[in-house]
């Protein structure tokens, strides 16, 4: 609908975008962007013209393959060339030469100290940086049993799929 979504208080919560509805009518499950996401979108719009978002520079598994293997954290399947986390020495899940089997890489646990269990969290904790800030990531190094590293990652433009 567009319209403002207020708190008890009259206070702006978020940005009414749709409604669930089963019935065809005005009442259903409200759907709405938090007030927070559209100040900083609508900030960038102004400033820039489009919205940025910053990232890491990883490729991540989905959080399913993450819990089927019993780890806690975001397992980081590649790190592209030339990206942030790149240039921090993060690490994807590479070949066994001998087996073929695949060895896990860095599994991220946490950003700035902020605990991170899934993607989702992993993209709340990164959307509040700018593009060019350096920002702590934490991975558990060396599998299930591995030992946690912090690293210093500049975060780079996420691209449109668009």
């Amino acid at each position: 609908s567009g319209g403002p979504l207020l708190d008890s208080r009259g206070r702006l919560i978020g940005v009414n975008t749709v409604i669930y509805s089963p019935s065809g009518a005005s009442s259903g499950v409200g759907f709405a962007i938090p007030s927070d996401t559209v100040r900083r979108v609508v900030n960038q719009i102004i400033r820039r013209g489009r919205v940025v978002r910053a990232g890491v520079g990883v490729h991540c598994a989905a959080d399913q393959i993450a819990r089927r293997m019993n780890v806690d954290g975001v397992i980081v399947l590649e790190v592209p060339p030339g990206s942030g986390a790149a240039a921090a020495g993060v690490k994807g899940v590479t070949r066994d030469p001998g087996t073929g089997a695949a060895v896990l890489g860095d599994v991220i646990v946490a950003v700035e100290g902020a605990r991170v269990t899934a993607v989702e969290d992993l993209l709340a904790k990164v959307e509040t940086h700018d593009v060019g800030e350096v920002v702590r990531i934490t991975v558990r190094r060396g599998g299930l049993g591995g030992r946690d590293v912090d690293l210093k990652v500049r975060l780079t433009e996420l691209k449109s799929r668009m």
